[in-house]
């Protein structure tokens, strides 16, 4: 079963970075669509940032939950096989488990990967 892999995520301090990383055993521009899910204890799944291709260029349109607008910025890079989030100004209410899904077509399923946890200390 195919499957996306987190890495980045880990414990900082509020006002600190954090870059997460997504990889794929195949093609990262495979995917039309891709994003990050996060979600803490006690809250529902929320959608943080996704990344979707063009038509059919290398160009990408980005989409950003309210809450990190300006603060994350959602990217892939070509040369790293990888999508990443780039996660600035992190706040204590950024803490949270996230986790990427790619996705190829309209009709396809979402790929997801397990996760990774980052937390921020107040």
């Amino acid at each position: 079963q195919e499957r996306l892999v987190e890495s980045g995520g880990g414990l900082v301090q509020a006002g600190g970075s954090l870059r997460l990383s997504c990889g794929t055993s195949r093609n990262i521009f495979s995917f039309n669509t891709m994003g990050w899910y996060r979600q803490a204890p006690g809250n529902e799944r929320e959608l943080v940032a996704t990344i979707t291709r063009a038509g059919n260029t290398r160009a990408y349109i980005t989409n950003y939950t309210a809450s990190v607008k300006g603060r994350f910025t959602i990217s892939i890079d070509g040369a790293e096989n990888t999508m990443c989030l780039q996660m600035d100004s992190l706040t204590p209410e950024d803490t949270a488990y996230y986790y990427c899904y790619g996705k190829r077509g309209p009709g396809d399923s979402q790929i997801r990967g397990q996760g990774t946890q980052v937390t921020v200390s107040s």
